[in-house]
């Protein structure tokens, strides 16, 4: 009996401890959370969360449930930077635990099951849905993520039928046949003097296409394209974004040898400090909006 009790007080404080180390502070914490191959990165402030893609599958939850308060069930926001697997699938299993406040992503679509699923989920909640394109900006607490890509003339270029809706939301149009990377959000996340650049997997064919709107700066940390493949960086523009940090969202002994030596070799060079999920795990970098660090 005494041991059950002791049991049971021990599994008390564990919980009560859980409870306060999940609690809010005053900084930005923003998690590039270990989904294997893929991308899923959570940005928290306060009481408030974004979730900018989903991974692959449902590990992301796992991310979250470390990440969040047990208690809470909502998100505010959920960017979809583009609707691939690796960045897609997980959040059927993040809309059907969680309350999403606003779900964003590009009017473009894709003919698979599990986009299906997602875009039937979305309709069927109370999420407000929009798209969002180079210029615009959310602003959620504090922080601001500024969109850098894609410009409402490419995306109006190359996906069918949405010239006439693109002062409204469009969901899971046809594209042209355009790599879907090349249509992917790309934000620059800004709190205080500290800046972090997520750019999902748009790649060197979109790059000299972003430094022409003039809103592609410096920041202190890079999410690196497209898990640092051969072609996920330009080196000019790689210069002028002048990551401090670099980090890779990538899976261990992935089929495609990401990253490659290439990408490594660029971010050594001009100097940043490299970062690797499927070296580190889970990585979170946290600022007070001058300074940053890495827990």
């Amino acid at each position: 009996m005494f041991g059950q009790l002791l049991k049971l007080l021990l599994l008390a404080v564990v919980t009560i401890w859980a409870a306060v180390a999940a609690l809010p502070d005053k900084n930005l914490h923003v998690v590039f959370c270990d989904v294997g191959q893929g991308d899923a990165v959570l940005v928290k402030m306060g009481t408030s969360q974004v979730l900018v893609d989903g991974g692959p599958d449902n590990k992301v939850l796992e991310c979250l449930a470390r990440n969040m308060p047990f208690y809470d069930r909502r998100i505010e926001v959920v960017i979809l930077t583009h609707p691939q697997a690796d960045h897609m699938n997980g959040l059927v299993d993040v809309l059907e635990r969680y309350t999403v406040l606003r779900f964003i992503s590009g009017p473009e679509g894709n003919g698979t099951a599990s986009f299906r699923e997602l875009m039937g989920l979305v309709s069927s909640s109370q999420s407000q849905v929009s798209n969002l394109y180079a210029g615009e900006e959310v602003k959620i607490d504090d922080i601001r993520f500024r969109a850098i890509w894609p410009t409402r003339e490419y995306v109006e270029r190359h996906v069918d039928g949405i010239s006439k809706s693109l002062n409204g939301s469009v969901l899971g149009a046809k594209t042209d046949g355009t790599d879907l990377n090349s249509f992917g959000i790309v934000v620059r996340l800004a709190y205080g003097e500290f800046d972090v650049l997520l750019t999902g997997d748009a790649d060197v064919e979109v790059q000299d296409d972003q430094m022409r709107q003039g809103l592609v700066a410096e920041v202190e940390v890079l999410k690196v394209p497209h898990h640092g493949s051969k072609n996920g960086m330009d080196e000019t523009w790689l210069a002028v974004v002048s990551p401090e940090a670099a980090v890779i969202s990538v899976g261990k002994n992935n089929r495609y040898g990401h990253p490659r030596s290439e990408a490594l070799k660029m971010l050594e060079d001009a100097g940043a400090r490299i970062m690797r999920t499927d070296v580190e795990g889970e990585i979170e970098v946290v600022s007070d909006g001058k300074r940053w660090w890495v827990e």
